[in-house]
């Protein structure tokens, strides 16, 4: 992930990514069969971590609300080639061209997002924390604005930074859920 965020996918080499780890890079293809494998088991590698963190973060007593922050702050990349994002953006602009299984296993991916999401929304409305809302499509809304909100900062655009976006889906949430 470190190398493919300093360098970017197009001067990230099967040779050089094998010398940092110290494996030929027939070693690394026996393995991963293909350059597009290797990200996407780096990707399922790193969401299974970042899954385990959403985990504790929604398990954790408190609001709903004070959970959703959390929540956002988890997704929102940290800054200018942020690796987790920097990947995930390598590994969807291949996806144009990927297989089904791959297709699939990003769904996977995306799907662990969206059922945490809905899960804590219904829990804030049954509580009366949020408004009436449906949990399943808001959560498809808050999901495409944080994507966007997302790349601009993993790309570093200008004018967009993690405060600055987290302030946005802060103000957001408040017009939307309370």
């Amino acid at each position: 992930m470190g190398m493919i965020a300093e360098r970017g996918l197009e001067k990230l080499t099967m040779a050089a990514l094998g010398r940092e780890v110290g494996m030929s890079s027939g070693h690394l293809l026996y393995y991963f069969r293909s350059k597009d494998e290797l990200l996407l088991q780096t990707l399922e590698w790193s969401e299974g971590r970042l899954g385990a963190e959403r985990g504790r973060l929604l398990a954790a007593r408190g609001t709903a609300r004070g959970r959703l922050d959390a929540y956002v702050a988890l997704y929102v990349p940290d800054g200018h080639r942020d690796p987790h994002w920097t990947l995930w953006l390598e590994v969807w602009n291949h996806s144009q061209n990927a297989g089904e299984d791959a297709r699939e296993r990003q769904v996977a991916i995306e799907g662990a997002w969206h059922r945490d999401l809905v899960a804590l929304i219904a829990e804030g409305v049954s509580r009366g924390e949020f408004r009436q809302v449906d949990p399943d499509r808001f959560a498809a809304r808050l999901r495409a604005l944080l994507d966007g909100f997302s790349i601009h900062v993993a790309i570093g655009l200008r004018g967009t930074d993690r405060e600055r976006t987290l302030g946005h889906v802060k103000e957001f949430l408040d017009e939307s859920l309370g």
